[in-house]
């Protein structure tokens, strides 16, 4: 008799690990409280026919290096990377940018004395990128794919980023470069383990590359449902899960949700020790959002920055760090970390008669506070100064608006919870078997799982092959 498997939420991950059952031969349906599936990487015309917007997720290094999105052929079912000209951007003081270029030679020939130094730091990761993904997308308390390199990255990456980027780099252009790269998880940079977001971001660029999705993220999620559907999968759409005693018989149900909504589902349902570590998780950092429709190229003072896919607005490394401190302390800086992406540069499909769309968002205190919108335009305004000018349209999405849109994005936290403390080992409850959820047969595949944020798939994955484990053992 076939098992059978029910998923709550069609996000990436709640469709990876659907996917993944799927094509194992498990009867699968997955259960969406919204009318379309991606969860977080959905894409819509905000500002007309012919303007296409990410809604969520932007650029994606772990995506096209997600060994699960290999294993489940998205390529084949209609995906399709587009590569910048150059992965990202890092604007600084004095109109000059640095920028991290696919080729690492170029990146070292321009960093000058610190070239050495980010060669060291990266090159061996370069060439091993599915396998850094690999060590790196998943727990963190297990016997990593490759222990090695695992060993390696450990070294280095355990310093907090700031101490390493003090440590190894004399020019500022060095030290802001691997600064912003190690700020994608928004924790403070004077954090242990900080540096290794650094080194797996740069390593990634200088080999798989910082991609968008040719049509939007959304082509992503809709390349999972083609899988999903292709090997017998149901989606249903419209299906809000209120209580998971209302869900028909299953013998596995996961759950692509956090641990707010899944107390919401669960009254009362779970062990009563697992409950409670739910009930005391803890939402990181917020951000802030804002799509623009735009007359034009972004001014920047390094014209170089315009064919970037991704640009990290924050200028110094002590700025970026005082900015992170800020913001996890629950305070709004005055110069906030700000991400901006220029999908519409890489994927012409996305805009037309000489418009450019762009994604933006800052770093804020979760929850929100109030002059958002105005740190990050004098952000980007601060170093491409004419940007006010060129702004046709914009929609500005608050940590509350998102978190109206998307349930799993509590605050504003597109992570799933912070990564402090003992969070980055213990997702969502202190165990070995993390995507266990405190009750027979039930299990989590989102990011409050191992290894957290991102479209990559992974903890649907491991969430996934959990399942089929317990289930060959007799669990």
């Amino acid at each position: 008799m076939n098992r059978r498997a029910i998923v709550v939420g069609a996000g990436p991950n709640g469709l990876t690990a659907a996917a993944l059952l799927a094509k194992r031969g498990v009867d699968v349906t997955i259960y969406e409280r919204d009318a379309s599936v991606g969860g977080a990487a959905r894409s819509a015309e905000l500002f007309g026919e012919g303007y296409l917007s990410d809604l969520g997720a932007a650029a994606h290094p772990f995506g096209i290096a997600s060994p699960i999105f290999r294993e489940l052929d998205l390529e084949g079912n209609g995906l399709t990377w587009v590569q910048p000209d150059i992965p990202m951007a890092h604007p600084l003081p004095g109109g000059r940018a640095a920028m991290l270029h696919r080729d690492i030679e170029q990146t070292v020939h321009e960093l000058g004395v610190d070239g050495p130094a980010w060669r060291l730091l990266h090159e061996h990761f370069s060439h091993r990128p599915f396998g850094t993904v690999e060590n790196a997308m998943g727990p963190l308390l297990r016997i990593p794919p490759h222990p090695v390199d695992m060993a390696r990255l450990g070294l280095l990456g355990a310093l907090p980023a700031a101490t390493l980027a003090g440590l190894l780099f004399k020019s500022g252009a060095a030290k802001a470069l691997f600064a912003g790269s190690s700020a994608h998880p928004t924790l403070p940079l004077t954090r242990p383990l900080t540096a290794a977001f650094g080194i797996a971001f740069g390593a990634l660029a200088h080999s798989t590359g910082w991609p968008v999705a040719r049509g939007g993220s959304a082509s992503i999620t809709d390349a999972l449902a083609r899988v999903l559907l292709a090997h017998g999968g149901r989606i249903e759409t419209s299906a809000e899960v209120t209580d998971l005693r209302d869900l028909p018989e299953a013998d596995a149900v996961l759950l692509d949700l956090t641990p707010k909504q899944i107390l919401s589902v669960a009254p009362g349902q779970l062990e009563g020790r697992y409950a409670a570590h739910l009930a005391n998780w803890k939402y990181g950092v917020g951000v802030h959002k804002i799509d623009y429709l735009l007359d034009g190229a972004v001014p920047w003072a390094d014209p170089r920055v315009a064919s970037a896919g991704t640009v990290h607005v924050g200028g110094r490394m002590e700025e970026i760090v005082a900015a992170e401190r800020a913001v996890n302390r629950g305070r709004m800086p005055d110069r906030p970390f700000v991400m901006v992406t220029q999908q519409s540069n890489a994927d012409p499909s996305r805009t037309r008669d000489g418009k450019q769309v762009l994604w933006a968002y800052a770093h804020v205190p979760n929850g929100g506070a109030q002059g958002a919108r105005a740190a990050l335009e004098a952000q980007i305004e601060r170093f491409a100064p004419g940007f006010a000018d060129v702004i046709l349209e914009r929609r500005e999405w608050s940590p509350t608006a998102l978190e109206a849109w998307n349930p799993n994005l509590v605050g504003g936290d597109i992570g799933g919870g912070t990564l402090a403390g003992t969070q980055q080992l213990f997702r969502p409850a202190p165990s070995l078997h993390p995507y266990r959820a405190g009750r027979r047969g039930l299990y989590v595949c989102s990011s409050s799982t191992p290894p957290g944020g991102g479209v990559h798939g992974m903890p649907g994955m491991h969430a996934a092959r959990a399942v089929l484990r317990d289930w060959s053992r007799g669990r």
